[in-house]
């Protein structure tokens, strides 16, 4: 005998209507099933006014290495890289010719000297004569002329000698600053002069500055009173790679003008730099932050979700996902201060928001940590 259907007195197709009604009623109980959410409570807390700027690193001195005189390079006298302090040797151009140079300019000197002498003798010897009258006045003044003149021989072969001293010193380059050398440009053996350009190129270390541009608008955020001095704003670097260089920095320079092309202010800030982290010309991030905290609105950035209309997160109400609408401000650590659509206590949703549509119910269970 043929087994009996479970449904003797109902059709095929009411059937399959049946299954069709209880599969949407499973879909519609699973669709009901909350979403576990993690959530943490917006809060309003004592926040410094803050915001980053793009900056480059200054040296405070930079010095180009030049020859002075012309000659044979004999010897590069530095590591290329290795930090150099006042006086000490970098090159050495070829003395012999320049120490020549001293020793004609001395022998020129004592000629003059002597020839300066016998001219005082004769102009003594002539205004004696002179008064005896047995010279003339001719006699006395040509001897007083040539006196003079001996005299200018003598100064001029002085300058010569300080000259030849000054250029023969030139062959001797050193360190004109504490800091840093860097690559030479030219290798012992090679003829250098005035005309060859620079031998290198040394720059200070610490402290160091660091030069980046403002706007307007921003300047008087972050400065809040235009009377409120700058030494009360710190400055800190970030860099490329999102790590935070140790010490603290002090703006010590706002420029007295504005530029027209973009509207900005050059601002200057001055670092400790003792184990020459920072390089000359290196590109990083300011933070400046002012030393007067106000209270403000943070939420996790974690939590925050955009669109083609702006910023948004969802917050628990009633046990169902809201969307609301934020304007932000500036990052505060992991947060960011919420300007308005946020109240202090709204639980704001960070964990499972992939599963979440608005109005969707939701099992919340608040988070420990907002990193």
């Amino acid at each position: 005998m043929a087994a009996r259907s479970s449904f003797p007195n109902i059709s095929s197709a009411a059937r399959g209507g049946a299954f069709a009604l209880l599969f949407a009623f499973s879909a519609t109980a699973l669709a009901q099933t909350p979403v576990r959410v993690g959530v943490v409570p917006a809060e309003k807390r004592e926040v410094t006014k803050g915001a980053e700027f793009v900056g480059r690193v200054d040296a405070i001195q930079k010095v180009v290495i030049q020859a002075r005189v012309k000659g044979f390079l004999q010897a590069v006298k530095f590591k290329e890289g290795q930090a150099v302090k006042v006086g000490d040797p970098l090159y050495e151009i070829e003395p012999e010719q320049f120490k020549a140079a001293v020793d004609q300019a001395q022998g020129a000197l004592a000629r003059a000297e002597a020839s300066k002498t016998l001219a005082a003798i004769q102009l003594q010897r002539a205004s004696e004569l002179y008064a005896k009258q047995a010279g003339t006045a001719v006699q006395r003044d040509q001897a007083a002329a040539s006196d003079k003149e001996a005299g200018g021989g003598v100064l001029s072969a002085r300058a010569n000698l300080e000259t030849a001293n000054i250029n023969f010193g030139y062959t001797s380059i050193t360190a004109p600053i504490d800091g840093r050398i860097g690559l030479t440009n030219v290798t012992a053996g090679n003829v250098v002069g005035p005309d060859s350009g620079a031998l290198a190129t040394i720059v200070s270390e610490d402290p160091i500055y660091v030069t980046f541009p403002i706007s307007q608008r921003e300047f008087l955020r972050v400065t809040g009173d235009a009377k409120e001095k700058l030494d009360n704003v710190g400055a800190t670097l970030i860099f490329p790679d999102g790590s935070t260089y140790g010490p603290a920095g002090k703006i010590n320079f706002v420029d007295v003008k504005v530029d027209r092309a973009t509207d900005t202010i050059a601002l200057r800030a001055v670092f400790p730099n003792p184990d020459g982290v920072l390089r000359d010309g290196q590109l990083v991030r300011v933070k400046l932050a002012s030393d007067q905290p106000k209270s403000a609105v943070v939420a996790p950035q974690s939590a925050l979700l955009a669109d083609k209309d702006g910023v948004y997160v969802f917050v628990v109400e009633d046990g169902k996902a809201v969307m609301r609408r934020i304007k932000t401000g500036a990052e505060s650590g992991a947060d960011v201060v919420v300007q308005s659509g946020l109240s202090p206590g709204d639980m704001i949703i960070v964990q499972g928001l992939t599963n979440v549509r608005p109005g969707a119910p939701v099992a919340a269970s608040p988070v420990q940590s907002r990193s």
